[in-house]
Protein backbone atom coordinates (compact mmCIF):
# COMPACT_ATOMS: atom_id res chain seq x y z
CA UNK A 1 0.00 0.00 0.00
CA UNK A 2 1.45 3.39 -0.70
CA UNK A 3 1.55 6.04 2.44
CA UNK A 4 0.16 9.18 1.52
CA UNK A 5 2.65 12.10 0.56
CA UNK A 6 3.17 15.32 2.47
CA UNK A 7 4.11 17.94 0.70
CA UNK A 8 3.23 20.98 3.18
CA UNK A 9 6.71 23.76 3.35
CA UNK A 10 5.73 24.85 7.12
CA UNK A 11 7.90 28.62 6.37
CA UNK A 12 6.66 29.75 3.31
CA UNK A 13 3.04 30.34 3.89
CA UNK A 14 2.61 32.77 1.34
CA UNK A 15 -1.10 32.28 -0.08
CA UNK A 16 -2.59 33.64 -3.56
CA UNK A 17 -5.20 36.71 -3.59
CA UNK A 18 -6.17 35.21 -7.02
CA UNK A 19 -9.15 34.03 -7.85
CA UNK A 20 -9.78 29.91 -7.58
CA UNK A 21 -7.44 29.80 -4.94
CA UNK A 22 -10.00 29.67 -2.18
CA UNK A 23 -9.02 26.06 -0.07
CA UNK A 24 -5.42 26.78 -0.93
CA UNK A 25 -6.10 29.76 1.07
CA UNK A 26 -8.22 28.88 4.18
CA UNK A 27 -5.27 26.23 4.62
CA UNK A 28 -2.70 28.59 4.39
CA UNK A 29 -4.86 30.82 7.11
CA UNK A 30 -5.18 27.84 9.30
CA UNK A 31 -1.57 27.13 9.27
CA UNK A 32 -0.72 30.39 10.32
CA UNK A 33 -2.54 30.44 13.16
CA UNK A 34 -1.72 26.75 13.94
CA UNK A 35 2.08 27.87 13.76
CA UNK A 36 1.48 31.62 15.65
CA UNK A 37 -1.21 30.83 17.99
CA UNK A 38 -3.49 33.46 18.70
CA UNK A 39 -3.39 35.83 16.27
CA UNK A 40 -5.32 39.60 14.69
CA UNK A 41 -6.96 39.33 11.37
CA UNK A 42 -3.73 42.36 10.57
CA UNK A 43 -1.50 40.06 12.04
CA UNK A 44 -2.65 36.94 9.63
CA UNK A 45 -2.88 39.06 6.83
CA UNK A 46 0.93 40.13 7.29
CA UNK A 47 1.91 36.86 8.11
CA UNK A 48 0.24 35.12 5.13
CA UNK A 49 1.02 38.02 2.39
CA UNK A 50 -2.61 37.87 1.71
CA UNK A 51 -5.03 40.89 1.31
CA UNK A 52 -6.71 42.15 4.34
CA UNK A 53 -10.19 42.00 2.27
CA UNK A 54 -9.54 38.49 1.46
CA UNK A 55 -8.09 37.52 5.00
CA UNK A 56 -11.57 38.82 6.06
CA UNK A 57 -13.30 36.73 4.09
CA UNK A 58 -11.56 33.38 4.60
CA UNK A 59 -12.43 34.15 8.18
CA UNK A 60 -15.60 34.86 8.60
CA UNK A 61 -15.98 31.68 6.40
CA UNK A 62 -13.89 29.48 8.75
CA UNK A 63 -16.00 30.95 11.81
CA UNK A 64 -19.08 30.12 10.03
CA UNK A 65 -17.59 26.65 9.50
CA UNK A 66 -16.64 26.32 13.21
CA UNK A 67 -13.02 26.05 12.58
CA UNK A 68 -11.76 29.14 14.21
CA UNK A 69 -12.84 31.22 17.52
CA UNK A 70 -12.72 34.70 19.00
CA UNK A 71 -10.88 35.34 21.55
CA UNK A 72 -10.60 38.20 24.61
CA UNK A 73 -9.70 41.47 22.95
CA UNK A 74 -6.09 43.05 23.46
CA UNK A 75 -6.81 46.54 24.54
CA UNK A 76 -3.96 49.34 25.79
CA UNK A 77 -2.97 49.96 22.11
CA UNK A 78 -4.28 52.86 20.08
CA UNK A 79 -7.17 52.58 17.78
CA UNK A 80 -9.66 49.61 18.00
CA UNK A 81 -8.80 46.77 20.43
CA UNK A 82 -7.78 44.05 18.07
CA UNK A 83 -9.27 40.50 18.76
CA UNK A 84 -7.17 37.32 18.45
CA UNK A 85 -8.08 34.77 16.71
CA UNK A 86 -7.36 30.94 17.82
CA UNK A 87 -8.29 27.59 16.03
CA UNK A 88 -11.33 25.85 17.55
CA UNK A 89 -10.44 22.76 19.36
CA UNK A 90 -13.72 21.24 18.60
CA UNK A 91 -13.61 22.06 15.17
CA UNK A 92 -12.68 18.61 13.78
CA UNK A 93 -11.13 15.40 15.31
CA UNK A 94 -8.85 13.15 13.70
CA UNK A 95 -8.16 9.29 14.72
CA UNK A 96 -4.82 8.01 14.78
CA UNK A 97 -4.84 3.97 14.98
CA UNK A 98 -1.09 2.81 16.02
CA UNK A 99 -0.57 -0.97 15.02
CA UNK A 100 2.97 -1.45 16.87
CA UNK A 101 5.00 -4.97 17.51
CA UNK A 102 4.15 -5.05 21.01
CA UNK A 103 0.85 -2.95 21.41
CA UNK A 104 -2.08 -1.07 19.59
CA UNK A 105 -2.35 2.36 20.52
CA UNK A 106 -5.73 4.40 19.20
CA UNK A 107 -5.75 7.53 19.97
CA UNK A 108 -8.32 10.91 19.43
CA UNK A 109 -6.53 14.13 18.43
CA UNK A 110 -8.43 17.82 18.05
CA UNK A 111 -8.57 20.21 15.68
CA UNK A 112 -5.44 22.19 17.90
CA UNK A 113 -3.49 19.09 17.49
CA UNK A 114 -4.02 17.82 21.54
CA UNK A 115 -4.35 14.34 22.25
CA UNK A 116 -7.73 14.15 24.05
CA UNK A 117 -8.51 10.58 24.78
CA UNK A 118 -6.12 7.09 24.31
CA UNK A 119 -6.06 3.52 24.61
CA UNK A 120 -3.68 1.14 24.45
CA UNK A 121 -4.03 -2.72 24.27
CA UNK A 122 -0.65 -4.52 24.54
CA UNK A 123 0.27 -8.12 23.11
CA UNK A 124 2.92 -10.27 22.55
CA UNK A 125 2.73 -10.06 19.05
CA UNK A 126 0.80 -8.47 16.13
CA UNK A 127 -1.38 -11.31 14.82
CA UNK A 128 -4.08 -10.80 12.07
CA UNK A 129 -6.37 -12.78 13.44
CA UNK A 130 -7.09 -11.09 16.92
CA UNK A 131 -6.16 -7.60 15.72
CA UNK A 132 -8.76 -6.67 13.56
CA UNK A 133 -11.20 -7.29 16.30
CA UNK A 134 -9.16 -4.95 18.61
CA UNK A 135 -9.16 -2.48 16.25
CA UNK A 136 -12.66 -2.50 16.19
CA UNK A 137 -13.70 -2.74 19.65
CA UNK A 138 -11.01 0.55 20.12
CA UNK A 139 -12.87 2.04 17.16
CA UNK A 140 -16.51 1.46 18.99
CA UNK A 141 -15.13 3.03 22.71
CA UNK A 142 -13.45 6.00 20.31
CA UNK A 143 -17.00 6.86 18.83
CA UNK A 144 -18.54 6.25 22.28
CA UNK A 145 -15.99 8.62 23.95
CA UNK A 146 -16.98 11.58 21.42
CA UNK A 147 -20.42 10.43 21.45
CA UNK A 148 -22.05 13.59 19.35
CA UNK A 149 -18.72 14.84 18.40
CA UNK A 150 -18.25 11.56 16.41
CA UNK A 151 -19.52 13.85 13.21
CA UNK A 152 -16.83 15.99 13.34
CA UNK A 153 -14.02 13.44 12.85
CA UNK A 154 -12.48 13.80 9.10
CA UNK A 155 -10.96 10.45 9.11
CA UNK A 156 -8.36 7.78 10.36
CA UNK A 157 -4.88 7.36 10.29
CA UNK A 158 -3.27 3.91 10.55
CA UNK A 159 -0.17 3.40 11.04
CA UNK A 160 2.21 0.22 11.21
CA UNK A 161 6.35 -1.50 10.57
CA UNK A 162 6.16 -2.12 6.76
CA UNK A 163 6.59 -5.73 5.75
CA UNK A 164 5.21 -6.94 9.48
CA UNK A 165 5.84 -10.77 8.38
CA UNK A 166 9.70 -10.02 8.36
CA UNK A 167 10.32 -9.60 11.36
CA UNK A 168 10.16 -13.11 12.64
CA UNK A 169 14.10 -13.50 12.96
CA UNK A 170 14.19 -10.70 15.81
CA UNK A 171 10.38 -10.94 17.39
CA UNK A 172 11.25 -15.04 18.22
CA UNK A 173 10.07 -18.08 16.58
CA UNK A 174 6.71 -18.19 18.53
CA UNK A 175 5.61 -15.14 16.68
CA UNK A 176 6.74 -16.52 13.18
CA UNK A 177 2.79 -18.19 12.18
CA UNK A 178 1.10 -14.80 13.68
CA UNK A 179 3.21 -12.85 11.94
CA UNK A 180 3.53 -14.71 8.36
CA UNK A 181 -0.60 -13.87 8.14
CA UNK A 182 0.73 -10.33 7.82
CA UNK A 183 1.80 -11.40 3.90
CA UNK A 184 -2.03 -11.16 3.13
CA UNK A 185 -3.00 -8.96 5.61
CA UNK A 186 -4.34 -5.23 4.56
CA UNK A 187 -4.41 -3.31 7.76
CA UNK A 188 -5.87 0.01 6.01
CA UNK A 189 -8.14 -2.29 4.20
CA UNK A 190 -9.14 -4.00 7.22
CA UNK A 191 -10.24 -0.86 9.22
CA UNK A 192 -11.89 0.81 6.34
CA UNK A 193 -14.22 -2.29 6.62
CA UNK A 194 -15.24 -0.89 10.26
CA UNK A 195 -15.66 2.66 9.46
CA UNK A 196 -17.86 4.43 6.99
CA UNK A 197 -14.43 7.50 7.85
CA UNK A 198 -11.80 7.94 4.83
CA UNK A 199 -8.77 5.75 6.33
CA UNK A 200 -5.26 6.47 5.01
CA UNK A 201 -2.00 4.50 5.96
CA UNK A 202 1.76 5.02 6.95
CA UNK A 203 4.33 3.63 7.85
CA UNK A 204 5.11 4.42 11.90
CA UNK A 205 8.06 5.74 12.05
CA UNK A 206 7.20 8.52 9.84
CA UNK A 207 3.99 9.44 10.95
CA UNK A 208 5.59 9.97 14.48
CA UNK A 209 8.11 12.11 12.59
CA UNK A 210 4.87 14.12 11.22
CA UNK A 211 3.92 14.23 14.98
CA UNK A 212 7.16 16.28 15.39
CA UNK A 213 6.94 18.11 12.35
CA UNK A 214 3.89 19.70 13.56
CA UNK A 215 3.73 19.38 17.10
CA UNK A 216 7.41 19.32 18.13
CA UNK A 217 10.89 20.91 17.07
CA UNK A 218 9.37 20.90 13.34
CA UNK A 219 8.14 24.35 14.75
CA UNK A 220 11.75 26.00 14.42
CA UNK A 221 13.88 23.78 12.79
CA UNK A 222 13.78 23.02 8.61
CA UNK A 223 16.16 20.09 8.47
CA UNK A 224 16.17 17.22 10.65
CA UNK A 225 16.57 13.39 10.46
CA UNK A 226 14.07 12.08 13.57
CA UNK A 227 15.03 9.21 14.95
CA UNK A 228 12.67 6.80 17.17
CA UNK A 229 13.54 4.53 19.32
CA UNK A 230 11.19 1.82 20.96
CA UNK A 231 10.95 -2.00 20.74
CA UNK A 232 12.75 -1.12 17.38
CA UNK A 233 14.58 1.67 16.39
CA UNK A 234 13.29 3.47 12.65
CA UNK A 235 13.33 7.02 11.51
CA UNK A 236 11.91 9.36 9.36
CA UNK A 237 13.15 12.63 7.37
CA UNK A 238 12.44 16.61 7.20
CA UNK A 239 14.06 18.59 4.25
CA UNK A 240 13.29 22.08 3.70
CA UNK A 241 10.11 21.99 6.50
CA UNK A 242 8.45 19.14 4.39
CA UNK A 243 8.20 15.50 5.57
CA UNK A 244 10.21 13.17 2.77
CA UNK A 245 8.21 10.18 2.46
CA UNK A 246 9.90 8.82 -1.02
CA UNK A 247 8.36 6.84 -3.79
CA UNK A 248 7.45 3.90 -1.44
CA UNK A 249 7.05 5.51 1.69
CA UNK A 250 10.09 4.38 3.33
CA UNK A 251 12.19 7.49 3.58
CA UNK A 252 14.54 7.45 6.63
CA UNK A 253 14.55 3.91 6.99
CA UNK A 254 17.19 3.75 9.58
CA UNK A 255 16.72 0.65 11.02
CA UNK A 256 17.98 -1.02 7.86
CA UNK A 257 21.17 0.81 8.37
CA UNK A 258 24.67 -1.47 8.19
CA UNK A 259 26.14 -0.53 11.30
CA UNK A 260 29.87 -1.75 9.64
CA UNK A 261 31.66 -2.86 7.05
CA UNK A 262 30.17 -6.24 6.14
CA UNK A 263 32.87 -8.96 5.92
CA UNK A 264 32.52 -13.12 5.50
CA UNK A 265 28.70 -12.34 5.58
CA UNK A 266 26.32 -9.48 6.27
CA UNK A 267 26.93 -6.05 8.70
CA UNK A 268 24.53 -6.18 11.44
CA UNK A 269 21.82 -3.82 11.04
CA UNK A 270 20.86 -0.61 12.96
CA UNK A 271 17.50 -1.60 14.75
CA UNK A 272 19.59 -5.28 15.77
CA UNK A 273 22.23 -2.87 17.55
CA UNK A 274 20.20 0.17 19.10
CA UNK A 275 16.42 -1.10 19.40
CA UNK A 276 15.35 -1.14 23.13
CA UNK A 277 14.69 -4.95 22.14
CA UNK A 278 18.27 -6.01 23.05
CA UNK A 279 17.57 -4.09 26.67
CA UNK A 280 14.60 -6.31 26.84
CA UNK A 281 16.07 -9.25 26.31
CA UNK A 282 18.82 -8.72 28.39
CA UNK A 283 16.67 -8.21 31.45
CA UNK A 284 14.36 -11.24 30.55
CA UNK A 285 17.20 -12.95 30.64
CA UNK A 286 18.19 -11.59 34.31
CA UNK A 287 14.39 -12.64 35.33
CA UNK A 288 13.49 -8.69 35.42
CA UNK A 289 10.30 -7.63 33.41
CA UNK A 290 11.80 -6.38 29.91
CA UNK A 291 8.64 -3.91 29.70
CA UNK A 292 10.93 -1.99 32.36
CA UNK A 293 12.52 -0.08 29.39
CA UNK A 294 9.42 1.40 28.62
CA UNK A 295 9.37 2.94 32.57
CA UNK A 296 10.78 6.30 33.29
CA UNK A 297 12.93 4.57 36.44
CA UNK A 298 14.59 1.82 34.19
CA UNK A 299 17.57 3.57 35.18
CA UNK A 300 17.13 3.07 38.85
CA UNK A 301 15.48 -0.53 38.80
CA UNK A 302 17.52 -2.05 35.91
CA UNK A 303 21.02 -3.65 36.90
CA UNK A 304 23.30 -1.00 35.55
CA UNK A 305 25.88 -3.28 33.76
CA UNK A 306 23.20 -3.85 31.66
CA UNK A 307 22.15 -0.72 30.65
CA UNK A 308 25.03 0.37 30.50
CA UNK A 309 25.93 -2.19 27.72
CA UNK A 310 23.06 -1.51 25.77
CA UNK A 311 24.01 2.70 26.27
CA UNK A 312 27.75 1.78 24.46
CA UNK A 313 26.53 -0.33 21.31
CA UNK A 314 23.28 1.87 21.05
CA UNK A 315 24.96 5.23 21.08
CA UNK A 316 28.12 4.05 19.03
CA UNK A 317 25.85 3.00 16.14
CA UNK A 318 23.72 6.14 16.59
CA UNK A 319 26.65 8.40 16.18
CA UNK A 320 27.50 6.24 13.30
CA UNK A 321 24.06 7.17 11.37
CA UNK A 322 24.25 10.76 12.43
CA UNK A 323 27.66 11.14 10.89
CA UNK A 324 26.54 9.44 7.49
CA UNK A 325 23.06 11.02 7.17
CA UNK A 326 25.15 14.68 7.74
CA UNK A 327 27.10 13.72 5.23
CA UNK A 328 24.36 12.77 2.57
CA UNK A 329 21.72 15.48 3.90
CA UNK A 330 23.33 18.46 5.26
CA UNK A 331 21.28 17.75 8.36
CA UNK A 332 20.39 20.80 10.98
CA UNK A 333 19.58 18.54 13.47
CA UNK A 334 18.95 14.82 14.45
CA UNK A 335 16.09 14.52 16.91
CA UNK A 336 15.81 11.55 18.92
CA UNK A 337 12.91 10.61 20.61
CA UNK A 338 11.29 7.31 21.72
CA UNK A 339 9.05 5.19 23.64
CA UNK A 340 11.77 3.99 26.11
CA UNK A 341 11.43 5.54 29.60
CA UNK A 342 12.85 9.04 29.60
CA UNK A 343 15.66 8.97 31.32
CA UNK A 344 17.05 6.36 29.17
CA UNK A 345 16.41 8.47 26.15
CA UNK A 346 18.21 11.24 27.51
CA UNK A 347 21.24 9.07 28.78
CA UNK A 348 21.50 7.94 24.82
CA UNK A 349 21.42 11.08 23.66
CA UNK A 350 24.14 12.15 25.87
CA UNK A 351 25.85 9.25 25.14
CA UNK A 352 25.42 9.31 21.50
CA UNK A 353 26.84 13.18 21.57
CA UNK A 354 29.94 11.93 22.87
CA UNK A 355 30.08 9.35 20.28
CA UNK A 356 29.52 11.85 17.69
CA UNK A 357 32.98 14.03 18.96
CA UNK A 358 34.93 10.37 17.64
CA UNK A 359 33.81 11.24 14.11
CA UNK A 360 35.44 13.99 11.70
CA UNK A 361 32.90 16.36 10.01
CA UNK A 362 35.24 17.82 7.77
CA UNK A 363 33.74 19.53 4.56
CA UNK A 364 30.42 19.07 6.25
CA UNK A 365 27.96 20.40 8.92
CA UNK A 366 27.75 18.56 12.20
CA UNK A 367 24.12 18.60 13.20
CA UNK A 368 22.81 19.10 16.72
CA UNK A 369 21.82 16.21 18.54
CA UNK A 370 18.58 16.99 20.42
CA UNK A 371 15.65 15.21 22.17
CA UNK A 372 12.22 14.99 20.75
CA UNK A 373 9.01 16.80 22.17
CA UNK A 374 6.30 14.79 21.63
CA UNK A 375 7.38 11.19 22.99
CA UNK A 376 5.97 8.26 23.12
CA UNK A 377 2.69 8.47 21.73
CA UNK A 378 4.42 10.02 18.44
CA UNK A 379 3.64 7.17 16.12
CA UNK A 380 -0.43 7.69 17.18
CA UNK A 381 -0.65 11.37 17.00
CA UNK A 382 1.42 11.12 13.88
CA UNK A 383 -1.38 8.81 12.87
CA UNK A 384 -4.34 11.30 14.12
CA UNK A 385 -2.82 13.70 12.20
CA UNK A 386 -2.79 12.48 8.89
CA UNK A 387 -6.22 12.75 8.28
CA UNK A 388 -6.33 16.59 9.57
CA UNK A 389 -3.37 16.75 7.18
CA UNK A 390 -5.14 15.92 4.15
CA UNK A 391 -8.17 18.02 5.04
CA UNK A 392 -6.95 21.54 6.39
CA UNK A 393 -3.13 21.86 5.81
CA UNK A 394 -1.65 23.19 2.77
CA UNK A 395 -0.54 21.49 0.43
CA UNK A 396 0.79 21.87 -3.56
CA UNK A 397 -1.93 19.57 -4.60
CA UNK A 398 -5.15 21.84 -3.48
CA UNK A 399 -4.17 24.62 -5.51
CA UNK A 400 -3.69 22.41 -8.59
CA UNK A 401 -7.46 20.70 -8.15
CA UNK A 402 -9.59 23.98 -7.31
CA UNK A 403 -12.32 25.22 -9.40
CA UNK A 404 -12.77 28.87 -9.64
CA UNK A 405 -14.57 29.62 -6.73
Amino acid sequence: MTPPKFTVDRRAMRGSNHNGMRQFNERIVLQAIRLHGQIPKADLARATQLSTQTVAIIVTRLMDDGLLLKQAPIRGRIGQPSVPLALNPDGAYGVGLQVGRRSLEVIITNFAGQPIWTEETRYDYPDPRHLTTQISSSLAQAKAFLGTRWAQVVGVGVTAPLSMHQWVDIMGAHASEGLSRWIDYDVQGEVAKLTDLPVAFAKDTMAACLAELYEGNGRTIRDFLYVFVGTFVGGGLVMDGQLVGGPRGNAGAIGSLPTAIAKNGLSAQLLEVASGWQLEQALMAAGIDPQLVHSDDVLDKAPPALTEAWLARASSALAMTAASAAAFLDLEAVVVDGSLGRPLINALIKRTEESMATYRFDGMHQPKLISGLVGPHARALGGSLIPLHGQFFPTKDVALKQDIV
